[in-house]
């Protein structure tokens, strides 16, 4: 699952949401024979381009002509999880289903602020549409290596949501800012601006969509161990490793193993030893398999370093042994 969040300077978030409305529009426009794709919330499913652009618009209360009116949020899932959805629902049902997720999704981003009076998608100005087509850029790489033409239609399931929502919350009163990543550290600011995870934003997506559809996710399809690969510390990479080789020998023991690597994202674990140490009992076969003693090559005498003579009769006793 990739969720993310656009910033100013590519969503030209500091005017009127009109340019952008009228660009998700850009189907609609290539498929005028097709039913239009409808704008959707929590509130209903078949909103107007001018009402979402009035509706966001509108709710710039004390904002300057340099504050950010509104943020862009791309929901893209997977192949993976888009042929599961296609496997339990069926074609037909896929639309319908992600637009669900979708207002989930915005329940977690509205709590994810730690802000009174904002703990779901109901206390937020936003409107989302569902898009069926992806196309290359500049920044893919089969456009870099002249394999593909920028703007060139991507093959494949390439159905994913995109998300306008407002700067401040339903009452106009309260500014929101997903970009804000004080965490915390700033006090006076985080109670201004609101305390916003994005690391915990993309988490929550994909532990929603896990959750909801029973999605058999992989250790190596998850947010928390592509974030350790692009990084992480050396000493998280290692960590993960070891989690990695457990995946392979328990597999009972898969949904201890992704929270794990969640809790190694998060930087909790100080070496692989204190990661094992600390989830003590609750691994149970898992820690049993981690703690088995590996055994490499033979390791070669030094050429100064005596050999011991062989008792008479040792030498068949090995052979024999090695033979068992």
């Amino acid at each position: 699952m990739y969720i993310n969040i656009t910033d100013s300077k590519t969503a030209d978030n500091k005017r009127s949401s009109g340019q952008l409305v009228n660009y998700l529009e850009k189907e609609n426009r290539l498929n005028p024979a097709q039913e239009p794709e409808k704008w959707f919330n929590h509130l209903g499913q078949s909103y107007e381009p001018y009402e979402v652009r009035t509706t966001i618009d509108g709710n710039i209360a004390k904002l300057g002509k340099d504050d950010a009116k509104f943020f862009l949020i791309n929901i893209s899932p997977s192949q993976k999880e888009l042929k599961h959805l296609n496997e339990i629902y069926g074609e037909q049902q896929i639309p319908l289903r992600l637009k669900e997720y979708a207002v989930k999704i915005m329940d977690g981003y509205a709590r994810n602020f730690n802000r009174a009076g904002v703990i779901s998608s109901r206390d937020l100005v936003w409107f989302a549409k569902v898009e069926n087509h992806r196309y290359y850029t500049h920044h893919d790489r089969e456009v870099k290596d002249g394999l593909k033409k920028r703007g060139e239609l991507k093959q494949g399931d390439q159905r994913h949501i995109q998300v306008i929502v407002s700067r401040k919350d339903l009452t106009n009163k309260i500014k929101l800012s997903p970009m804000n990543s004080s965490r915390g550290k700033n006090i006076e600011h985080s109670k201004k601006m609101g305390q916003f995870d994005r690391l915990a934003f993309k988490q929550c997506g994909e532990t929603l969509f896990d959750r909801q559809f029973s999605f058999d996710r992989g250790l190596r399809d998850t947010l928390a161990y592509s974030h350790i690969k692009s990084n992480g510390t050396l000493e998280q990479r290692k960590q993960l490793d070891t989690l990695d080789e457990g995946i392979k020998l328990g597999q009972s023991q898969k949904g201890i193993i992704l929270e794990l690597a969640q809790d190694i994202s998060k930087g909790l674990f100080r070496t692989s030893s204190d990661m094992l140490v600390k989830i003590g009992s609750t691994v149970g076969s898992f820690l049993d398999i981690m703690l088995e003693p590996t055994y490499g090559p033979a390791i070669s005498l030094a050429p100064d370093e005596p050999r011991r003579k062989k008792k008479k009769g040792q030498k068949q006793t090995q052979s024999h042994q090695r033979g068992l």
